[in-house]
């Protein structure tokens, strides 16, 4: 069975980190499974970590005045879902829902940002990373809205 640690440096969003920044985030890792149909977090709501998703799917939305939740991406294996705890005011700029079981590793967010504080190398790592997802699902936004506009 692996470990926490060996999950970690095996996911690819945390590819080519440093084993000793790997060390400091199993730190604050927990294996996690997720049920079927469950809302993860809500648009809004309070960001207090992020998962690294190992196997199923989990759907992300907005709030649509007049259409309700869409679904503006789906993530699976490999991907990364939270960016907002590592951001002031630390609250979900979307929601997400499991698709199916899922699996994953849960990060705890304060425990994650006063180690990025205590190590700089480790916090510019991370940071750089969650900006290149943050890039991307807002260019998946966008282009959902757009597509939910030109279905109107």
């Amino acid at each position: 069975m692996q470990t926490t640690h060996d999950l970690l440096a095996t996911h690819p969003f945390l590819a080519g980190l440093a084993p000793p920044h790997l060390d400091t985030l199993a730190h604050w890792a927990t294996r996690t499974a997720l049920r079927p149909d469950s809302r993860i977090f809500a648009e809004g709501g309070k960001a207090s970590g992020f998962w690294l998703l190992r196997d199923g799917y989990v759907n992300l939305d907005v709030h649509v005045p007049g259409r309700g939740d869409v679904v503006i991406d789906t993530l699976g294996p490999g991907s990364v879902l939270g960016w907002s705890w590592l951001f002031s005011p630390y609250r979900w700029h979307f929601g997400a829902v499991t698709e199916g079981p899922v699996l994953t590793v849960a990060l705890d967010g304060s425990g994650v940002r006063a180690s990025c504080e205590a190590n700089p190398v480790l916090g510019y790592e991370l940071t750089k990373r969650f900006l290149d997802v943050v890039v991307k699902r807002m260019q998946a936004t966008r282009l959902r809205l757009l597509a939910l506009d030109g279905a109107a």
